[in-house]
């Protein structure tokens, strides 16, 4: 067996979310529906980090074990044959240790929130931004944000359907800035809640809208009362960015078999 990590792209609109569900399609069973037609094997996927319905990826990462003979290009052109036309896209595609694994070898996950801040209606954005209508301060949205940052209970910005067996998280990067009409919200940390990052964007906005005070960021937060969330974002605006593990691509090189090369 051969254990291939994947880099994924994919617009999760058409989704009911990253891992399998028995009531709607999702990006694993498309990713494992076209393994199985390129290897004729039963292929399971893991990912570093799972999505909710109608959340994207620009580098989802994630990895498959395979018996047959390939090379990480043949498979990647192949699944992308296979992929067609469901939005998704493996981008990047290397062999990697056995001991390699996309969620539990992942140190720290990143996300990317985007809010089109303008009165006009999405079109070429719908369905992968959030359309906010009145005025942002995106200052105010990024001081606010740094009462988040650091170990935290983040019960006020935990769904009720989390799954996680603390709400104890360390958050190590909220930023906001504004690039034109758009305010991105930028996020890293080792793991997340589930909503945790839709959550505090919903937040956010409001303060940027002038609805809170900065100071009320901080309040929610000691409050660790699901209540007491002001909003919660959709999904359109949120994306998974990248994955980061404890060696890179070139250090893996040293640890593959003889003759076996990434």
């Amino acid at each position: 067996m051969t254990r291939f990590a994947l880099t994924l792209e994919f617009d999760g609109g058409p989704f009911m979310g990253l891992q399998r569900q028995a009531h709607g399609p999702s990006v694993q069973q498309a990713v494992e529906d076209a393994a199985h037609a390129v290897t004729g094997e039963t292929v399971i996927m893991h990912a570093a980090g799972r999505t909710d319905a109608g959340v994207h990826a620009l580098a989802m990462r994630a990895h498959v074990d395979i018996a047959k003979d390939l090379t990480r290009f043949r498979l990647q052109e192949a699944l992308n044959a296979r992929l067609r036309p469901a939005p998704v896209a493996v981008i990047g595609c290397e062999v990697v240790p056995d001991d390699w694994h996309a969620r539990f070898s992942c140190l720290g996950r990143s996300y990317r929130y985007r809010i089109v801040n303008r009165r006009a209606p999405l079109t070429l954005d719908r369905g992968k931004a959030w359309l906010v209508g009145g005025p942002l301060d995106e200052a105010a949205m990024h001081r606010a944000a740094q009462a988040l940052i650091g170990l935290h209970d983040f019960t006020t910005f935990r769904s009720a359907h989390c799954q996680s067996a603390s709400p104890l998280k360390t958050l190590d990067r909220l930023d906001v800035k504004r690039v034109g009409e758009e305010v991105i919200v930028e996020t890293e940390a080792r793991s997340y809640l589930h909503h945790q990052v839709r959550s505090m964007v919903g937040c956010l906005a409001l303060v940027g809208l002038g609805r809170w005070p900065e100071s009320r960021m901080a309040e929610v937060l000691a409050a660790r009362d699901r209540k007491a969330l002001g909003l919660n974002a959709p999904a359109d605006g949120l994306y998974f960015t990248g994955a980061k593990y404890p060696t890179d691509a070139s250090d893996m090189n040293a640890k593959l078999p003889t003759g076996q090369v990434l």
